[in-house]
C-alpha cells in the first residue's frame, strides 16, 4: 500500500518507567523524546527510547489500562506514513473500515503528530502516524 514509509514504534506498557528505560538503555537504547497524554481516567507518561533500528514508545499507563503480559505488554505497532489523510482513504478503498475512531487525532506530542487506530483481523491494534514536523 502507498503512502506507508516504515515502522515509526512499538508500544510497550512499563509498570515502573525509570527501570524500563534503565533496562533499554543497557541494551544500547537513548531517550529522545517524552509526553504525557491525558485522558479521561488519568495521564499517561510516555517516553520514547531509540534502539538500534527501531523506538520503542514505553507507556507508563495511569488510565486504567493492564500491566499484565496476559493483559498485553505491547499494545499496539506504529506505522509511519508520508499523508494520514490519503491513508486512510487507500484503506477505505482497500475496504477496510475497522477504525477505533471516525477521524483522525492531531496532538502536539513529540513535534506534532496525527494518527488513526485501526484493528487488525484478530483484534491487533495498528496505529497509522503521521509526523507534523
Amino acid at each position: 500500500m502507498k503512502h506507508l514509509t516504515g515502522l515509526a514504534h512499538i508500544a510497550l506498557y512499563t509498570k515502573d518507567m525509570e527501570t524500563s528505560v534503565k533496562f533499554y538503555e543497557t541494551l544500547g537504547g537513548v531517550v529522545t523524546d517524552h509526553a504525557d497524554v491525558k485522558k479521561p481516567t488519568g495521564t499517561n507518561h510516555i517516553k520514547m527510547v531509540q534502539m538500534p533500528g527501531f523506538f520503542l514508545e514505553i507507556i507508563e499507563p495511569h488510565d486504567g489500562s493492564p500491566v499484565t503480559a496476559e493483559g498485553g505488554l505491547f499494545p499496539h505497532i506504529a506505522i509511519e506514513v508520508d499523508d494520514i489523510d490519503a491513508a486512510i482513504a487507500d484503506l477505505k478503498a482497500a475496504g477496510i473500515t475497522s477504525f477505533r475512531n471516525p477521524e483522525p487525532n492531531t496532538m502536539p506530542i513529540f513535534g506534532g503528530i496525527r494518527n488513526i487506530f485501526l484493528f487488525g483481523p484478530d483484534g491487533e491494534l495498528l496505529e497509522f502516524l503521521q509526523h507534523l514536523s
